[in-house]
């Protein structure tokens, strides 16, 4: 039976066995910065008005033609960048999805500026889906629904009910700094300096968040940033999991710095994110499919190349790939006889 939205997540507790796990009812005392006002969203939309006039240039996107994900050799990781934070990983012998956005119109913006670097049609089958927050631009109701019902999904905490009402069974919570391992990928979740809203009545009543992915291998660990604003937060992601080979951090939606700094980075804050982080592989996603924000379409990549080189920085470790684009790093022996469906202890993420 399908419940109408406002009544769903009531329900759901009291269908819930005993001893199942509770999410506290906001996570408000998590925010490291404030929420939007309502004044200052009005005051956000009369100045994108004036936003640079190329945002009806979206041409002048980079996207690959013909793009495919492609395949990995022992100990490999690829990356393709789909757009905006949408990345299809191989990783472990899995293949993972970051934040699905497929969809044209998404609310509250105008169509994306540029397609899916890979159709959906053509994804390898999906592992496992990792959801950094619920924001529209990252948690897209038409791509979940097109999801097979028995794709592994891991969220947020005080997320889950939302996947379970669309008919997901393998839907995975988690809080801060708790892991689970599928196969040989170990899934753990980070904070993030962010926020959560989907609509006028459920601000942060989910948590928000990145995710490490980590083989154990060397080069095989990734950081997914989602969104967030900058912070000392990404010392402590890069000592609690070192040896991040690839940082794939949010570069645009960041003007006018008044209204965008308590929930994004600008390209300059991205690139000492990733140094924080100890990453050696810094991928630029967020930036060039949505029209959020009142910075040049090609601003968020060439301010972050450019915050590379002056911090000196190897510029062949700079990823900025094109829409549809991908990259493979590392190589090292794989264990002989893995099944990459095999799942290591249980389905409660454990800190």
């Amino acid at each position: 039976m399908r419940y109408p939205r406002s009544l769903y997540r009531v329900f759901e507790r009291v269908r819930k066995p005993a001893g199942a796990r509770v999410w506290p009812g906001s996570f408000a005392d998590r925010m490291t910065s404030g929420v939007p006002t309502n004044a200052e969203v009005r005051r956000l939309w009369r100045e994108l008005g004036t936003r640079a006039p190329d945002r009806h240039c979206p041409d002048l996107i980079p996207t690959e033609a013909n793009a495919a994900v492609p395949a990995t050799g022992p100990g490999e990781v690829a990356v393709t960048w789909v757009g905006h934070s949408t990345c299809v990983l191989r990783i472990g012998g899995l293949v993972v999805l970051t934040d699905p956005v497929f969809s044209r119109k998404i609310p509250g913006l105008s169509p994306r500026l540029t397609r899916p670097g890979v159709a959906f049609e053509d994804l390898p089958p999906v592992d496992a889906v990792v959801i950094s927050h619920n924001h529209f631009d990252h948690l897209d109701a038409p791509t979940i629904r097109r999801l097979p019902r028995t794709t592994t999904l891991l969220v947020p905490g005080g997320l889950g009910w939302w996947f379970r009402r669309l008919g997901f069974r393998d839907v995975v919570e988690f809080d801060w700094w708790e892991s689970l391992e599928l196969g040989r990928t170990r899934f753990t979740f980070t904070p993030t300096h962010h926020w959560s809203r989907r609509t006028l009545f459920d601000t942060n009543r989910s948590l928000w968040g990145g995710w490490v992915m980590s083989t154990g291998e060397p080069g095989g660990t990734v950081f997914f940033g989602g969104d967030s604003a900058y912070g000392p937060i990404f010392t402590e992601i890069g000592e609690r999991c070192p040896d991040i080979g690839l940082a794939m951090l949010p570069v645009g939606a960041f003007l006018p710095r008044w209204f965008m700094r308590q929930s994004h980075m600008d390209p300059a804050e991205s690139v000492r994110a990733c140094r924080d982080l100890g990453a050696t592989h810094f991928l630029p996603i967020h930036w060039g499919t949505f029209m959020q924000s009142a910075e040049p379409l090609l601003s968020p990549l060439h301010d972050a190349r450019r915050a590379w080189l002056k911090a000196k920085l190897p510029p062949e470790r700079f990823l900025g790939l094109p829409v549809g684009g991908s990259h493979v790093l590392g190589g090292s022996a794989e264990p002989a006889d893995h099944d990459p469906a095999a799942e290591v202890g249980s389905r409660v993420p454990r800190r």
